[in-house]
């Protein structure tokens, strides 16, 4: 069973949301916790809830610098020695079709979900395969299951990252360092507030920011309690948060159909 007391663990996108709901709780389960956010004041407040400064740090970190994250790695390393637990939580979206949407926009969408959540993981993994013991719990979504309007440049990123952490199940077998994915469905964090919308948005767009509140039902404690549990339990693949389940298993019911069912249910 996974064990986190004096453990030292990496989670990015720490300042608010499902980062900061795993950084209190781990806290609270003794870890010692290397917090960053694009957000140096919002992190810093994580860090300052948590207490036991020894314990804590807190680093300012944007994750689409392919630079910025393996000079992060380095930092970690030296102030906290070995690191035995990644998480890469840090995310964004951007709400467009994918007519609507400018390769520009694309780009940086895949930069902020997918290249960092690659750049995290070559930047540690190393380390973590010479110490023969590791644990890389990549963030993806109920959207790395399922593809909806409007969401096609953030179902990409997510779908790819499930896609990366997959393939880590069968390249790290035997080596001590295992990965997990992990799939929210709708929870309470700011990602819907501070979503951006495609600059040609129109009625599609619309429709989809309008109802976004009521997809976003779970508490971020909630889904960190879900994810420590998991953790714990040494599952591969964690699903939680509200429909996320229902969104596990459409696609593989009705691979061809689940589209038309969605629609029915207004998603």
């Amino acid at each position: 069973m996974q064990q986190f007391e004096n453990q030292v663990v990496v989670i990015t996108g720490a300042g608010s949301g499902i980062g900061r709901a795993l950084a209190l709780q781990l806290g609270r389960e003794g870890a010692r916790l290397a917090l960053s956010d694009i957000d140096l004041a919002a992190v810093q407040a994580t860090a300052a809830a948590i207490g036991d400064a020894p314990r804590v740090r807190a680093y300012a970190l944007d994750v689409a610098s392919r630079e910025a994250v393996f000079a992060h790695a380095a930092q970690v390393q030296r102030d906290f020695g070995a690191v035995q637990v990644l998480v890469n939580n840090a995310g964004a979206s951007i709400v467009g079709t994918i007519e609507h949407l400018s390769i520009e926009e694309i780009e940086w969408q895949l930069q902020v979900n997918l290249w960092s959540v690659i750049y995290g993981t070559k930047a540690f993994l190393p380390a973590m395969l010479q110490q023969r013991q590791g644990l890389i719990v990549n963030i993806s979504s109920a959207f790395g299951f399922v593809a909806l309007p409007t969401q096609g440049a953030y179902n990409i990123a997510k779908f790819g990252v499930r896609a990366l952490n997959e393939c880590l199940w069968r390249e790290l077998d035997g080596t001590g360092v295992r990965a997990v994915s992990v799939h929210p469905g709708g929870v309470r964090t700011q990602i819907g507030k501070k979503a951006r919308r495609a600059a040609r948005s129109g009625e599609a767009e619309d429709a989809v920011m309008a109802r976004t509140d009521q997809a976003l039902v779970t508490p971020p404690e909630d889904m960190a309690a879900a994810i420590v549990k998991g953790l714990k339990r040494g599952d591969r693949r964690i699903v939680a948060g509200h429909m996320a389940r229902l969104l596990f298993w459409l696609p593989r019911l009705l691979p061809n159909r689940y589209p038309d069912v969605l629609k029915r249910l207004g998603a």
